[in-house]
């Protein structure tokens, strides 16, 4: 029996040419009409949506929209969190014949007329009242956005625009309607916006024909089917989510499943226990944390046992992932502990069932990967750029490799220039952008703003970004990324700053976690009024500059890591958010916008000094910062005088 036999027959051959995601759709109702489709919790109760209903409901709002003059090609945005009537949406437009352009529910207004703006777009579907008013702000600004539909109508009675409609109202007019014309595989299905890590956004366009290729791709990467089941939670404005979510639904067939809400997420995982799950390095930072956290509050024996079983996890999870072999006397203890402490975990982590797991969108420590990787669950990374298609490089079963995020998909190739960047091919698989990108070295090649390289096996390994390499003063060039990982796996700190350009050493900007910290200020019997007054304590310094100092022990035991150890640091007096701009709404680091708010502090690291004086958070809000003290940092090996050199 062939591999692809016990697959779905839209996963055992390529994309044909007239397949586009409202086919796979009508295909998906018709095979399998009663099958689930989206489960979504509301109010504790878990409700099902079956492919029938998914698809007539699309039709019938595909015939409402074309109704208003909407059609074949235009652009619609859809604004909101991840809903059943979010993705009925989306399948309504693909219906329609139109791009459908999905948005971060939590942008300003600002930067919604601005994207709204870029692709023209002539409709935005909003889940309610707070995105409502933010579209209604920037309407007069927006001179092609003609209609608003609304889904949830709380708070919505007294308006009387002629731009509005009513979801229900729309679906209703469209239900009797005649099924508009569908659209052809070359053309747009998508626009994507790329994350700004530069401070700027893209759109990108994508067709229905690269859209399946990639999601057929990673699909069957790790054979996934219609028994499956997958948790949405991640933004569905980010190109990753809304490709391993929506699209690689319709092509296997399995079901998305809707958290009541952020609140709930790990309780409704552990209803749900999905079998496939996507995730994000913070993601798995904020259960680790939690975890840690509930287990230092336990105590006792309890808390040795874990400890125990964290050390033996990490060791021999290492070891595999170096391909070394298990000693009579490790695999014995994991057996143990996998009884006492990692199933019991798994399960209450909702991860019990879980086949893959796949992180994304930023650096993942090593030792996360190969925590969550003892406790038997199969996480693995992959790569992508929302120019490239996304899909380009990915861990396979058997080859998961720490350092690396697998390797280069079938269909797409991966190549390093003379700067040590990496470059995509994809052809046809690739994204369209729809403004000025910057060139690449080579033509032909989309340039992802990355360095790495790939290594004798084929595997791709992420350095940084190219903008935000480091060199210092004895010409090493540090790549950032790496070290502010290892310093986010503390459950005390939320985000690192790395810096240090013509430095003898690097310094870090830490922006705490100010509920974990907290909760162990409490304990401390410390008292503090907020962010700033915890980060100014003397006791929290200290509990972060061992945290660094671990850090830094753990640099100097790698002889080519050892000279990027952190010689001085500060706690920040504000936290880091998309909200004022200083990370995006994937949540990585705008340096060149945190590097300006904080220029004061920088300037004070850079200069050697022990304290900044400040009368006002950088931010301009909030109460006056009397005085910031600047730590020296415990440095291991010859690097110490280095560091008072600096």
């Amino acid at each position: 029996m062939s591999p692809d036999s016990t697959l779905p027959d839209t996963l055992s051959h390529a994309t044909t040419e007239a397949e586009t995601l409202a086919s796979l759709l009508r295909g998906q109702a018709a095979r399998r009409g009663t099958a689930p489709a989206i489960r979504e919790k509301r109010r504790g109760i878990w409700n099902t949506t079956t492919w029938a209903e998914v698809s007539k409901e699309a039709s019938a709002l595909a015939a409402g929209l074309a109704a208003r003059g909407l059609g074949t090609g235009d652009r619609i945005a859809l604004i909101g969190e991840n809903r059943p009537r979010l993705f009925i949406a989306m399948a309504a437009i693909h219906t329609l014949g139109a791009v459908a352009v999905p948005l971060f529910q939590d942008s300003e207004a600002e930067e919604l007329a601005a994207q709204l703006q870029a692709v023209e777009a002539k409709a935005v579907f909003a889940e309610n009242q707070e995105q409502v008013d933010k579209l209604l702000d920037v309407l007069e600004r927006c001179p092609s956005l003609s209609t608003v539909v609304y889904d949830d109508d709380r708070g919505m009675g007294h308006y009387a625009q002629p731009a509005l409609a009513a979801y229900a109202d729309l679906r209703a007019g469209g239900a009797t309607g005649a099924a508009p014309a569908l659209p052809m595989a070359d053309e747009a299905a998508c626009i994507f916006f790329t994350s700004g890590t530069a401070g700027t956004t893209t759109p990108v366009a994508m067709t229905h024909a690269a859209l399946l290729a990639r999601a057929r791709l990673g699909a069957k990467a790790d054979g996934l089917g219609e028994a499956d089941r997958t948790l949405v939670y991640l933004p569905p404005g980010w190109m990753c989510q809304a490709m391993l979510g929506y699209v690689q639904a319709l092509v296997a067939g399995h079901c998305l499943c809707c958290p009541e809400s952020s609140d709930t997420l790990l309780q409704d995982m552990r209803e749900i226990a999905p079998t496939y799950l996507l995730t994000t390095p913070r993601m798995l930072d904020a259960i680790f944390s939690q975890v840690a956290s509930r287990m230092q509050d336990t105590g006792g024996l309890n808390l040795r046992l874990y400890r125990s079983a964290l050390a033996i996890a990490k060791r021999t999870a290492r070891r595999r992932l170096d391909g070394e072999e298990m000693s009579l006397g490790d695999r014995l203890t994991t057996a143990l502990f996998q009884v006492l402490i990692y199933a019991p975990l798994r399960d209450s982590l909702g991860m019990s069932r879980i086949r893959s797991a796949y992180c994304t969108g930023d650096a993942l420590d090593p030792e996360t990967l190969a925590f969550f990787r003892a406790l038997g669950i199969n996480l693995k990374q992959l790569y992508g750029t929302t120019e490239g298609g996304f899909l380009l490089a990915m861990h396979r079963d058997g080859a998961v490799r720490a350092d690396t995020v697998g390797a280069p998909l079938a269909e797409g190739e991966i190549k390093i220039s003379e700067a040590g960047e990496i470059l995509v091919r994809a052809e046809a698989l690739a994204g369209t952008p729809l403004s000025d990108t910057p060139a690449s070295p080579e033509p032909g090649w989309i340039a992802t703003g990355d360095s790495g390289h790939l290594d004798a096996e084929g595997q791709l390994h992420i350095l940084d970004r190219t903008d935000n390499l480091v060199r210092l003063t004895d010409g090493s060039v540090l790549a950032p990324r790496p070290i502010e990982t290892r310093l986010r796996v503390s459950p005390y700190v939320r985000e690192a700053v790395v810096m240090g350009e013509g430095r003898a050493q690097a310094f870090a900007l830490i922006d705490i976690d100010t509920a974990a910290v907290g909760r162990w200020a409490d304990t401390q019997e410390i008292a503090y009024t907020g962010h700033a007054d915890l980060a100014a304590q003397e006791a929290v310094h200290g509990l972060i500059a061992a945290w660094v100092a671990e850090v830094n022990a753990g640099l100097a035991r790698d002889p080519a890591q050892a000279g990027f150890q952190i010689g001085r640091f500060i706690l920040l007096p504000e936290e880091l958010s998309p909200e004022d701009g200083l990370l995006t709404r994937t949540g990585k680091l705008r340096r060149t916008a945190v590097a300006a708010r904080f220029a004061r502090l920088i300037e004070a690291l850079d200069a050697g000094q022990s304290e900044v004086v400040l009368e006002q958070t950088p931010s301009g809000e909030g109460a006056p910062v009397a005085g910031l003290r600047i730590c020296e940092a415990q440095v291991v090996g010859a690097h110490a005088s280095d560091r008072r050199a600096a």
